[in-house]
């Protein structure tokens, strides 16, 4: 039977080369923390470098462990700082449309007076372009799928127009009108089914159409217990927002077919 060690107590050159595979093994999947971009850039020729700086460590019989703990320090670090470093860039573009946004108003108020914004009404409106700049920067910038990308971002703009018009006019009535509060159950049925799917495409899907029968059923609901005057127009804007949120399902359901596809991953 070969053995492990020579008569020096220096490791076999099987040790090595099985020491060298594990660690390269750990290191590609550190190297999975990287942003995608710079993955996509430079992760094979790091792999490739840490392989042959631990395979020149085994010729030269020195310690191949001191030298991969370093590297995996170092490039840790690299992790750290190039992942701040996208989310600067994402945080930056999310702030510079919420401002660019919030400046058309401010402009509108300068030449019309129907336009009669005041602070509350600036911030409110800025925590929700935010809000939905950073969900929609959490949850679709890390899936490679542009399908999915563009279902969470009409979800996502649907939910902050249904938000904006009930803050500002009202659905049904007006912004004071208690029946405008169900259309917080339209929301909450959109998060919990999202809770409940953890973001897979089908389940999403599945919340999505759940979303729209809900806000289909919104104005039903308040004719038949609340009997206010429900015109056409305001079914038909319940419609436009069903609609959107079943263009939203439509789309996730086709992202979960073509992650299900052979040969097609859908990477997070």
């Amino acid at each position: 039977m070969p053995s492990r060690s020579d008569s020096r107590g220096t490791r076999s050159p099987m040790v090595h080369e099985h020491l060298i595979r594990r660690y390269r093994h750990w290191y590609a999947r550190l190297l999975r923390l990287y942003p995608k971009p710079y993955r996509e850039r430079f992760a094979e020729g790091m792999e490739q470098t840490f392989n042959d700086l631990c395979r020149e460590r085994a010729e030269e019989e020195r310690g191949i462990f001191g030298c991969a703990l370093w590297m995996f320090v170092e490039t840790s670090v690299g992790i750290i700082r190039e992942n701040i470093s996208m989310q600067n860039k994402a945080i930056f573009r999310i702030v510079l449309a919420t401002a660019f946004i919030l400046l058309l108003p401010l402009l509108a108020m300068q030449f019309t007076d129907e336009v009669a914004w005041d602070l509350v009404d600036f911030v409110v409106a800025g925590a929700l372009l935010l809000g939905a700049g950073f969900t929609y920067e959490l949850v679709a910038r890390k899936v490679d799928n542009i399908a999915y990308r563009v279902a969470v971002g009409i979800a996502l703009a649907a939910a902050l127009l249904l938000v904006w018009m009930n803050l500002a006019v009202g659905v049904i009535g007006n912004e004071d009108s208690p029946v405008n509060l169900m259309y917080i159950g339209v929301l909450a049925v959109g998060l919990i089914g999202a809770v409940v799917a953890r973001l897979d495409p089908r389940g999403m899907a599945r919340a999505l159409f759940a979303t729209a029968l809900a806000q289909a059923l919104v104005p039903v609901i308040v004719l038949i217990v609340w009997k206010p005057s429900v015109t056409s127009g305001v079914f038909g804007l319940n419609a436009f927002f069903a609609m959107l949120f079943v263009g939203s399902a439509l789309l996730f359901r086709r992202a979960g077919r073509k992650r299900n596809r052979p040969g097609v991953e859908t990477t997070a």
